[in-house]
C-alpha cells in the first residue's frame, strides 16, 4: 500500500515548515482572525503553531497581514485566536499545572 504524504506548512510565527496537522489554520472573519482547527473555513488561511510563542512572534513581525495578503493598515483583533491558543497550552500544561495567576 502507497504512503500518503502530508502535507507541509510554514508557521507565519517561527517560520519553520511542520506538518499541517502540527499547525493551526487561521482566517479571518469580520477583522478578526479566527481560529479554523478543522481547517474547513472558506478563504486564505495561514498557519501557526499553537503555542503562545509562535503567535506572539508573528503578531510581532505582522505576519498574519502578509500572509492573508489584508490592505497594510488594516488592524487585526487576535483575541479569539489568542484565546483558542492559550486554552490549548493551559490543556496540554494538565490538569495540576499551575497557571501563575
Amino acid at each position: 500500500m502507497a504512503e500518503t504524504s502530508i502535507p507541509e506548512r510554514t508557521c507565519v510565527g517561527c517560520r519553520r515548515r511542520a506538518p499541517v496537522t502540527d499547525l493551526l489554520r487561521v482566517v479571518v472573519r469580520a477583522g478578526a482572525l479566527v481560529p479554523d482547527p478543522r481547517r474547513r473555513l472558506p478563504g486564505r488561511g495561514a498557519s501557526v503553531h499553537p503555542t503562545p510563542e509562535c503567535l506572539g512572534a508573528a503578531e510581532r513581525r505582522r505576519a498574519f497581514t502578509r500572509a492573508l495578503r489584508l490592505p497594510g493598515g488594516s488592524p487585526l483583533e487576535a483575541g479569539p485566536l489568542r484565546d483558542h491558543v492559550l486554552g490549548a497550552s493551559s490543556e496540554a500544561a494538565g490538569p495540576g499545572a499551575r497557571t501563575g495567576e
